[in-house]
């Protein structure tokens, strides 16, 4: 079957009317990389909906035969980019803003261990694509025509190790660099040069395994840092040498440190299945800096569906809470509110509203507030997916896009 899909280009796609590319002259829409331009889940986009109907948005269109997997969506240049496993491979796929495919490019095998699918979602910078399967294999694409460019197995030049359910970081673009965690006995994360793919500096000294975040990179006080997740820690990174700045312990149940870290206003806030959400400052003194933890909040514990941060509040959904939705006040730790809500649920931010998806597909627009939860619209995805919706809603340029196992939905949420 991946034969015939690579060669002839055959794939299962419906398309509404409607559905076309952005009007000429107007700046085409972007999210390069996980979790947005800034890194923050938040969708710079206006004009949207502020109530769905009763039956949801329209759909513009939907493509299948993606493959299986979790990765989210990333968009530049007119194109949306996804990965998924088909016929033991990991394949890379571009679609139009019609729906249609574009091209297709193989990375390396197929994670088909515990809970198979493909983890990452592409990067994208400077008309390029970047991407490191779950076995660790970075390649460089063409973001037009799917070109391999350069390819490296950061577990086999670093000395790296895997985990439980397989590398799941979304690489990051630091200038001219990729930023890679193989998590090795001694290089714990690594920049390449992004137009060859040879090493710049490798940071010694984490110890630790790999966890399954995505760094977060940022300035502050003049110092900039790349701060990720490892297994049962958490570490900060000088951006410019690998030098380790700090590290900080933060077990998890199975190494589960998955959900991306949160700069915010001089703080980092991070938050696991076993550990819960914890506040750490940062203390920059020239090029060194220290942390110290400025609160624990145990019941906040997000396994892997993302949080936003509103207005000097968290929201996000818990792990363990029999009421799922939380809101914390990022000052101070308190719990604002807790609610059923849809359950559990990936989420982002857009134009004044949150957008979730739940494990079962449930979709709700929340307004949020630090008084109580409020649905302003709801629907539910189609049937007909195998597995649970994990990838993470992403909302640019009018539409939202949803992904559950192999077939990406697009619909319309502006306000015309």
């Amino acid at each position: 079957m991946l034969a015939r899909l690579l060669t002839c280009g055959v794939i299962v796609v419906a398309v509404c009317a409607g559905a076309g590319p952005a009007p000429a002259g107007e700046a085409l829409p972007a999210w390069p990389q996980f979790h947005g331009p800034d890194q923050t889940n938040r969708s710079p986009d206006t004009g949207l909906l502020k109530a769905w109907p009763e039956a949801g948005p329209p759909l513009l269109w939907k493509t299948t035969g993606l493959g299986h997997g979790f990765a989210g969506v990333s968009i530049a240049g007119g194109l949306v980019y996804t990965t998924g496993n088909v016929d033991g491979k990991t394949l890379i796929t571009a679609v139009g803003f019609d729906g249609r495919v574009v091209w297709r490019t193989l990375n390396g095998p197929a994670w088909t261990r515990e809970v198979a699918g493909t983890r990452s979602t592409p990067t994208i910078d400077a008309g390029r694509l970047y991407h490191q399967n779950a076995d660790g294999d970075l390649s460089c694409l063409e973001a037009a025509t799917g070109k391999r460019l350069w390819h490296v197995n950061t577990l086999e030049a670093f000395g790296g190790r895997n985990i439980k359910w397989g590398l799941s970081e979304s690489v990051v673009i630091d200038g001219d660099r990729v930023i890679a965690t193989p998590g090795g006995r001694e290089v714990g994360l690594v920049a390449l040069h992004k137009h060859s793919g040879k090493p710049v500096w490798t940071c010694t000294g984490t110890r630790v395994q790999p966890g399954y975040a995505t760094p977060a990179v940022f300035t502050h006080d003049g110092l900039r840092q790349i701060v990720t997740c490892m297994a049962s820690t958490v570490v900060g990174v000088h951006a410019d040498t690998g030098r380790l700045l700090w590290q900080a312990p933060y077990p998890a149940k199975f190494d589960e440190n998955i959900v991306m870290p949160l700069f915010h206003d001089g703080h980092v806030f991070v938050t696991s299945r076993t550990t819960g959400g914890r506040l750490l400052r940062l203390k920059v003194d020239g090029q060194a800096c220290t942390v110290e933890a400025v609160w624990s909040a145990p019941d906040f514990d997000v396994q892997h569906e993302g949080i936003v941060l509103i207005d000097g509040y968290l929201y996000g959904t818990s792990m363990r809470r029999r009421s799922a939705w939380m809101c914390l006040d990022v000052a101070t730790g308190r719990t604002a509110w807790t609610a059923d809500g849809i359950g559990r649920a990936s989420v982002t931010w857009a134009d004044g509203h949150i957008y979730a998806v739940s494990h079962g597909g449930r979709v709700a627009l929340v307004k949020p507030s630090p008084k109580a939860y409020e649905e302003v619209g709801t629907f539910q995805l189609p049937s007909g997916g195998k597995g649970p919706v994990w990838a993470h809603p992403v909302v640019i340029g009018g539409r939202l896009y949803l992904r559950h196992a192999d077939t990406l939905f697009c619909y319309d949420v502006s306000a015309k």
